[in-house]
């Protein structure tokens, strides 16, 4: 009886401790001051830069369908810019829009992310060159976002955003585009939200260019991954 007691009182803070810490892992001041101190380490050891593109798994109602068609677990990305000291993610959500970054990493599952850059950055992304990519993002920005995947400037998603702004003004294309006939859409919860964006008419053939694809692409280095 005494053992087992003593066992009790070593046993109750471990469990308590785990579910307070779990608790607080989750609680989104706890996720946000966490983030910050993420995007201050990054900025502090000069790991982003403007041109740098994110990737995350978000918590999305459409994320899951995404991750299941694409193979892969990454279901949003953005493109990273600095103003003055600060660093934001332009993003294609609902509208497209600029999020602080410690915002966007706060919002993702666990807060992890995936940084990249273009292997040849250096000689690409010059002065001008960025300019000339926020240009093209202002032509975006405010755009509703794009459920159904059209491959037009009406609406947009988010890395149709990143393909398009680079390709317009570098002429760089950062992934393979395919046709929504290349994923599969074999899963029942991908099923379900085609019917519900679609009904019975899936547009097979519609261009799409996938947050997967621009992970996967050779041209680019992973900078950051936590």
């Amino acid at each position: 009886m005494k053992i087992a007691i003593i066992l009790l009182g070593l046993l109750l803070p471990i469990i308590f401790g785990g579910l307070y810490a779990k608790r607080n892992f989750y609680n989104p001041k706890h996720r946000l001051e966490k983030a910050q101190t993420e995007v201050k380490q990054l900025a502090d050891q000069n790991e982003i830069q403007n041109g740098d593109l994110i990737f995350q798994t978000s918590l999305s109602g459409q994320s899951k369908a995404i991750q299941l068609a694409t193979k892969s677990k990454y279901s949003h990305c953005g493109l990273i810019y600095k103003d003055g000291n600060d660093f934001f993610v332009f993003e294609a959500v609902q509208p497209v829009k600029r999020t602080p970054l410690d915002k966007w990493i706060a919002r993702g599952q666990d807060g992890n992310y995936v940084i990249k850059r273009l292997k040849n950055a250096y000689q690409v992304l010059t002065s001008a060159t960025l300019i000339k990519m926020k240009q093209v993002g202002d032509k975006f920005n405010g755009k509703n976002y794009d459920l159904t995947f059209e491959w037009s400037d009406d609406k947009i998603y988010c890395s149709e955003l990143i393909w398009k702004v680079y390709q317009r003004a570098t002429g760089i294309e950062i992934g393979k585009l395919e046709r929504l006939s290349d994923f599969d859409l074999t899963n029942e919860a991908v099923k379900k939200k085609m019917k519900a964006r679609y009904g019975d008419k899936i547009p097979m053939d519609e261009i799409v260019i996938s947050p997967a694809a621009i992970f996967d692409s050779n041209l680019l280095a992973t900078i950051k991954s936590n």
